[in-house]
C-alpha cells in the first residue's frame, strides 16, 4: 500500500524484453533505498512494482504484459522521469490517501493553465470510471494524490500547488499526455458491497405468525 505523497523522481533506464513480457531498470536518484531489500514493493508513476534485483543506481522489476496492456509503460523509453515512492509502513503518517497501486485506467490531460502560483489540469477519463469519482473526493493521477476540483460529464479538474509540481513527473505534463489513473480505494470497495447485497436473495424463513402463535411468541 501507498500513501500518494511522492518521494523521488526517478529515471527510467530501459524496458527489456525478457520471456514474453518485460523487465524495468529504474534509477532512483535521490530516493533512500537502504532499507530496501528484494521483493519490496515501489510505485512507478503509480504503478506498483515488486524489486527483483538491486544495481548501484536503483533497482529492477518484472513489468507483466497484464500491467502493459492498462497501463502507459508500452511508450515508455529511455530517460522517462517517473515519480516514485516505496511501500507505506504500518508506523508512517497517511499524509495522502490510500493507494494500493493497482492502475484502474488511463486518462487524458486535455489543458492546463496557471491559476495564480498553481496549475489546473483538465483531465478526461474513461467513462467506466466516472461513477467512483466525486467533487471534493481523492483520486490517483501519476501516482500523486490529489482532490477533484470539480466533475462534469467525463473531464474533472485538479489544482496542482507549487511543492507538489516541483516535486513530481507533473511539472513537464501539458495537453494531450496520457496519465494513470487510480480511484479511491474505499468507493471501489463499497461499490463491490453494495452490488453483492443487491444481487443477493434474503435466506427464506419457516418462521410465520401461526408458527409464533404456536409457540407462545404472538397472539393473534
Amino acid at each position: 500500500m501507498f500513501t500518494g505523497i511522492i518521494e523521488a523522481v526517478g529515471t527510467i533506464e530501459s524496458l527489456q524484453p525478457a520471456g514474453g513480457d518485460y523487465r524495468v531498470k529504474v534509477a532512483v536518484n535521490t530516493l533512500d533505498m537502504a532499507d530496501v531489500k528484494l521483493g519490496d514493493s515501489i510505485a512507478v508513476n503509480g504503478v506498483c512494482l515488486t524489486v527483483t534485483e538491486l544495481y548501484s543506481k536503483g533497482f529492477w522489476a518484472d513489468v507483466s504484459l497484464e500491467t502493459i496492456r492498462h497501463t502507459c509503460f508500452k511508450d515508455y523509453r529511455a530517460d522517462q522521469p517517473v515519480n516514485l515512492e516505496k511501500a507505506m509502513m504500518t508506523t508512517s503518517r497517511l499524509g495522502g490517501h490510500i493507494v494500493s497501486g493497482h492502475v484502474d485506467g488511463v486518462g487524458t490531460i486535455i489543458e492546463r493553465h496557471d491559476d495564480a502560483r498553481s496549475v489546473r489540469f483538465r483531465v478526461q477519463v474513461p467513462k467506466a470510471l466516472l461513477k467512483y469519482i466525486a467533487d471534493r473526493g481523492s483520486i490517483t493521477i501519476e501516482g500523486v494524490s490529489l482532490t477533484v476540483n470539480g466533475i462534469e460529464d467525463d473531464v474533472f479538474e485538479l489544482n496542482i500547488v507549487p511543492h507538489t509540481l516541483a516535486q513530481t513527473v507533473l511539472v513537464h505534463y501539458s495537453a494531450g499526455q496520457s496519465v494513470h489513473l487510480e480511484v479511491d480505494l474505499i468507493a471501489r470497495y463499497l461499490e463491490r458491497l453494495i452490488s453483492k447485497a443487491e444481487s443477493t436473495e434474503a435466506p427464506k424463513s419457516d418462521i410465520s405468525l401461526e408458527f409464533l402463535a404456536q409457540n407462545g411468541f404472538h397472539r393473534g
